[in-house]
């Protein structure tokens, strides 16, 4: 049973802080030794006609996951295999064509090495990341990446702590270098985090969030203010399109109008619309960006605008809450 102890706050910040100046440390050790090895593994993996296999077991497994995700998610296709269950049978979804990036700090992690021999006869090329260099697993690999640590953050240098921060680091370091040369821009990141806030900014149109027909609020020239008011208020939107006959946008009419109008005693029941509106309005086009309407809104101070086709008819409308909802911001 743990003894209850009262906690010292100094205590516990310069315990924080030993554990980050230590695997600081460790970082900086692997970015010195760096060599032409790291550029063999990122070949390796770029002439890689399938996918690239992340094995590690234990919290090498935890980082493996992580690095398998971050490949895929910058232009590299891969994933992760728990080494236990290749060894019964999931060792099927490794194909000839793959390649395996195997994760063990000692080299010698039982689950990885049984399954080895399997991988060489398949001709898989392996980039083992370890921290012992005449391990099994780096004698055996394509290539070998160093990730030995003078010592692990945990007190008793027994807990993966800077062994596992420095395989993550290689990790993303591949990642990323594959990235480059790869020329993976910020729109392919962007297809690849569709659900993400980068992915609906660069991806998600103006078409794809407005509203459209009649949720659209929009009134003739010819009607009164009093029409507006009863348009804005039952379509909610804080606003209501003013179209001449043809439909062509002839100005909008918006709460701030409202406000300016009664600041200006307009009678509401006897004024036409075309009196208060405000003529030759911001508008937008169902083929641009909806993150663009967000810098055209801040730019200009409005809450709202209208999208217009070609001809200048009003085909859609949003609002500071349609990009909100659609979390565009």
């Amino acid at each position: 049973m743990l003894h209850q102890v009262e906690l010292d706050d100094s205590e516990l910040i310069d315990s924080a802080r030993s554990v980050i100046e230590i695997e600081r440390a460790a970082l900086e050790a692997l970015g010195r030794r760096l060599d032409s090895r790291f550029a063999d593994a990122c070949r390796v993996l770029f002439a890689t006609r399938g996918r690239v296999v992340v094995l590690g077991m234990g919290k090498s497994g935890h980082v493996g996951s992580k690095i398998a995700a971050t490949l895929a998610s910058t232009g590299t296709p891969a994933f992760f295999v728990h080494p236990g269950e290749a060894g019964h049978g999931d060792l099927g979804m490794i194909t000839a064509e793959d390649s395996v990036l195997a994760l063990s700090n000692s080299g010698e992690t039982h689950e990885i090495l049984t399954i080895l021999p399997m991988l060489k006869r398949q001709g898989v090329d392996v980039v083992a990341v370890t921290g012992n260099a005449s391990s099994t697993l780096a004698t055996n690999a394509t290539v070998w990446l160093d990730a030995s640590v003078d010592k692990e953050a945990c007190p008793h240098n027994l807990a993966p702590t800077s062994s596992t921060t420095v395989a993550l680091a290689i990790g993303d370091a591949l990642a990323v270098a594959l990235l480059q040369a790869r020329g993976f821009s910020e729109e392919d990141f962007a297809r690849s985090h569709p659900g993400g806030a980068l992915g609906k900014r660069l991806l998600l149109y103006v078409a794809d969030v407005m509203h459209t027909g009649t949720d659209v609020p929009r009134i003739e020239a010819s009607e009164g203010l009093q029409q507006a008011l009863v348009e804005m208020s039952g379509k909610g939107l804080g606003m209501t399109a003013v179209v001449e006959q043809d439909g062509t946008l002839a100005g909008v009419f918006t709460d701030g109008d409202l406000r300016r109008a009664l600041a200006r005693n307009i009678d509401i029941y006897a004024s036409s619309i075309a009196d208060v509106m405000t003529a030759n309005p911001i508008v937008t086009k169902a083929d641009v960006l909806a993150s663009e309407v967000v810098n055209l809104m801040r730019e200009n101070s409005i809450s709202g605008v209208f999208v217009v086709d070609e001809k200048q008819q009003v085909v859609g409308a949003l609002n500071h809450q349609t990009l909100l909802r659609a979390g565009i911001i």
